[in-house]
Protein backbone atom coordinates (compact mmCIF):
# COMPACT_ATOMS: atom_id res chain seq x y z
CA UNK A 1 0.00 0.00 0.00
CA UNK A 2 1.58 3.40 -0.98
CA UNK A 3 0.72 6.79 -2.16
CA UNK A 4 -1.19 6.75 -5.19
CA UNK A 5 -5.15 6.71 -6.70
CA UNK A 6 -5.36 4.15 -3.77
CA UNK A 7 -4.02 5.40 -0.85
CA UNK A 8 -7.71 6.41 0.24
CA UNK A 9 -8.94 3.15 0.24
CA UNK A 10 -6.01 1.51 1.38
CA UNK A 11 -6.88 3.63 4.44
CA UNK A 12 -10.25 3.03 4.69
CA UNK A 13 -9.23 -1.19 4.30
CA UNK A 14 -6.51 -0.89 7.29
CA UNK A 15 -9.54 0.68 9.53
CA UNK A 16 -11.98 -2.57 8.47
CA UNK A 17 -8.68 -5.06 9.17
CA UNK A 18 -8.44 -2.63 12.22
CA UNK A 19 -12.01 -3.33 13.59
CA UNK A 20 -12.30 -6.97 12.12
CA UNK A 21 -9.33 -7.23 15.11
CA UNK A 22 -11.47 -5.65 17.57
CA UNK A 23 -14.74 -7.94 17.38
CA UNK A 24 -12.45 -10.80 17.42
CA UNK A 25 -10.77 -9.31 20.37
CA UNK A 26 -14.22 -8.48 21.95
CA UNK A 27 -15.68 -12.32 21.18
CA UNK A 28 -12.85 -13.73 22.73
CA UNK A 29 -13.32 -11.47 25.65
CA UNK A 30 -17.07 -12.20 25.95
CA UNK A 31 -16.19 -16.14 25.60
CA UNK A 32 -13.84 -15.88 28.60
CA UNK A 33 -15.76 -14.02 30.98
CA UNK A 34 -16.27 -16.68 33.34
CA UNK A 35 -12.52 -18.16 33.18
CA UNK A 36 -11.14 -18.55 36.55
CA UNK A 37 -7.83 -19.68 35.87
CA UNK A 38 -5.62 -19.23 33.01
CA UNK A 39 -2.58 -21.03 32.39
CA UNK A 40 -0.77 -17.75 33.93
CA UNK A 41 -2.43 -18.97 37.22
CA UNK A 42 -5.31 -16.03 37.49
CA UNK A 43 -8.82 -15.55 35.90
CA UNK A 44 -8.82 -13.90 32.45
CA UNK A 45 -7.41 -10.72 31.82
CA UNK A 46 -9.94 -9.11 29.57
CA UNK A 47 -7.89 -8.02 26.33
CA UNK A 48 -8.29 -4.33 24.63
CA UNK A 49 -7.42 -3.20 21.02
CA UNK A 50 -5.85 -0.01 21.13
CA UNK A 51 -5.79 2.13 17.76
CA UNK A 52 -2.75 3.99 16.19
CA UNK A 53 -2.50 6.53 13.30
CA UNK A 54 -0.13 6.28 10.94
CA UNK A 55 1.53 9.78 10.12
CA UNK A 56 3.02 10.90 7.41
CA UNK A 57 7.06 10.53 7.59
CA UNK A 58 6.60 7.89 10.33
CA UNK A 59 5.47 4.72 7.62
CA UNK A 60 6.38 1.40 7.54
CA UNK A 61 6.88 -0.54 4.21
CA UNK A 62 3.83 -0.82 2.50
CA UNK A 63 1.51 1.47 4.74
CA UNK A 64 0.15 4.37 3.58
CA UNK A 65 -0.15 8.29 5.97
CA UNK A 66 -4.00 8.00 7.62
CA UNK A 67 -4.06 4.27 7.83
CA UNK A 68 -4.63 2.03 10.80
CA UNK A 69 -2.22 -0.08 13.35
CA UNK A 70 -4.00 -1.99 15.78
CA UNK A 71 -2.37 -3.75 18.92
CA UNK A 72 -4.30 -5.97 21.19
CA UNK A 73 -3.13 -4.77 24.91
CA UNK A 74 -4.31 -6.50 28.12
CA UNK A 75 -6.29 -4.43 30.85
CA UNK A 76 -4.41 -4.94 34.15
CA UNK A 77 -7.86 -3.89 36.39
CA UNK A 78 -8.63 -6.02 39.28
CA UNK A 79 -11.90 -8.41 38.90
CA UNK A 80 -14.60 -8.33 41.18
CA UNK A 81 -13.90 -10.32 44.09
CA UNK A 82 -17.19 -12.94 45.08
CA UNK A 83 -17.42 -14.86 48.38
CA UNK A 84 -17.90 -18.40 47.37
CA UNK A 85 -15.33 -20.70 50.19
CA UNK A 86 -16.26 -23.99 48.12
CA UNK A 87 -14.49 -22.91 45.01
CA UNK A 88 -11.54 -24.56 44.59
CA UNK A 89 -10.16 -21.23 43.01
CA UNK A 90 -11.21 -19.41 46.05
CA UNK A 91 -8.09 -17.78 48.60
CA UNK A 92 -7.90 -18.37 52.04
CA UNK A 93 -10.57 -16.32 53.19
CA UNK A 94 -12.81 -17.48 50.66
CA UNK A 95 -13.07 -14.96 48.09
CA UNK A 96 -12.71 -15.57 44.36
CA UNK A 97 -11.15 -13.11 42.07
CA UNK A 98 -13.59 -12.98 38.93
CA UNK A 99 -12.30 -12.01 35.37
CA UNK A 100 -12.39 -8.16 34.62
CA UNK A 101 -15.16 -8.67 31.39
CA UNK A 102 -18.42 -6.70 31.80
CA UNK A 103 -20.45 -8.48 29.44
CA UNK A 104 -22.36 -4.70 28.85
CA UNK A 105 -19.56 -3.11 27.95
CA UNK A 106 -18.01 -5.65 25.28
CA UNK A 107 -21.54 -5.76 23.96
CA UNK A 108 -21.34 -1.62 24.05
CA UNK A 109 -17.67 -1.94 21.94
CA UNK A 110 -19.02 -4.78 19.81
CA UNK A 111 -22.03 -2.26 18.59
CA UNK A 112 -19.50 0.48 18.17
CA UNK A 113 -17.11 -1.44 15.95
CA UNK A 114 -19.80 -3.10 14.04
CA UNK A 115 -20.62 0.38 13.15
CA UNK A 116 -17.17 1.71 12.45
CA UNK A 117 -16.77 -1.30 10.32
CA UNK A 118 -19.73 -0.36 8.54
CA UNK A 119 -19.17 3.19 8.52
CA UNK A 120 -15.50 2.48 6.56
CA UNK A 121 -17.34 -0.53 4.10
CA UNK A 122 -19.23 2.51 2.89
CA UNK A 123 -16.36 4.75 2.44
CA UNK A 124 -14.76 2.36 -0.03
CA UNK A 125 -18.15 1.76 -1.85
CA UNK A 126 -18.51 5.36 -2.39
CA UNK A 127 -14.81 5.60 -3.36
CA UNK A 128 -15.28 3.12 -6.07
CA UNK A 129 -18.32 4.30 -7.46
CA UNK A 130 -16.28 7.79 -7.44
CA UNK A 131 -13.75 5.71 -9.52
CA UNK A 132 -16.35 4.14 -11.98
CA UNK A 133 -17.66 7.01 -12.63
CA UNK A 134 -14.67 8.97 -13.73
CA UNK A 135 -13.83 5.90 -15.92
CA UNK A 136 -17.26 6.55 -17.62
CA UNK A 137 -16.59 10.34 -17.87
CA UNK A 138 -12.96 9.58 -19.48
CA UNK A 139 -14.49 7.54 -22.47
Amino acid sequence: MTDGPFSSMDVSASALVAERLRMNVIAGNIANANVLRTPDGGPYKRRQVSFESVLAGATADGETPGMVRAKIEIDNSPGELRHEPGNPYANENGDVVLPNVTPATEMVDLMTAARSYEANLSAIKIYREMVLKSIQIGK
